[in-house]
């Protein structure tokens, strides 16, 4: 993270604080356990969904939400862009720093929830979120901060797991309704948005890593007009 960014002011750190989270300590607390039960979480490769559907964009700035262990930021900053990663967990952001540091990659880390992060508005090329735990609220913040992150032009790609928005609320304590999915993003679309995806398709997963064993995604793609 950044508490430049935490704070308010434009500047930016490469380096990741130990401190300055913005949001549910609770929330930290729960991604942190997870994180730290296992030395690797993730594949450590790119979302094959962000991959195809990048190809084809003019570099620009980014903003990966929900970035873990820094996987799609690294390609991303790799291929040229200006890359903002968010995420809540700091002993992710830990991990994704130093291997950003290994492969000699600058990115802008941000410890913060998505609602709690003070984020430049309107100023991204890119907003990606992939298979991100977003939590929905009455007003809809969530969908809200993604949307308005994007720059005019720019585009917004939500990916998620198929079949787990219809699912029944599980014994577990896991309920969709409680999340924020690509028709809930949707829902708030207006003239000022065009959709270029809005589908569901057979995911190409990275071998490896928590959640291999999901086999379709659902993709979402909208750019920002004006």
């Amino acid at each position: 993270m950044t508490d430049n960014i935490a704070a308010g002011s434009p500047a930016f750190d490469l380096s990741f604080p130990a401190d300055g989270y913005v949001g549910d300590p609770a929330v930290r607390a729960e991604w942190d356990n997870r994180y730290a039960d296992r030395q690797q979480l993730w594949s450590g490769r790119p979302n094959g969904a962000l991959v195809a559907e990048v190809d084809g964009l003019t570099p620009g700035r980014v903003l990966d939400v929900g970035c873990g262990e820094g996987a799609d930021a690294i390609w991303l900053a790799r291929g040229g862009w200006d890359v903002t990663a968010l995420e809540v967990s700091g002993v992710a952001l830990e991990r994704a720093a130093g291997h950003a540091r290994d492969a000699g990659l600058a990115v802008h880390w941000v410890h913060a929830a998505l609602t709690e992060a003070v984020l430049p508005p309107a100023s991204f090329d890119l907003v990606t979120a992939q298979y991100p735990a977003l939590l929905r609220t009455p007003d809809a913040a969530a969908e809200r901060a993604l949307l308005a992150a994007v720059a005019p032009g720019g585009v917004l790609l939500f990916v998620h797991h198929a079949g787990m928005d219809t699912q029944q609320a599980h014994d577990s304590g896991f309920d969709p309704a409680d999340y924020v999915w690509p028709s809930t993003v949707a829902d708030l679309l207006n003239d000022d948005w065009e959709v270029e995806v809005d589908e569901q398709r057979a995911r190409v997963a990275p071998d490896g890593g928590a959640g291999a064993h999901h086999t379709d995604d659902l993709v979402l793609r909208v750019r920002r007009l004006r």
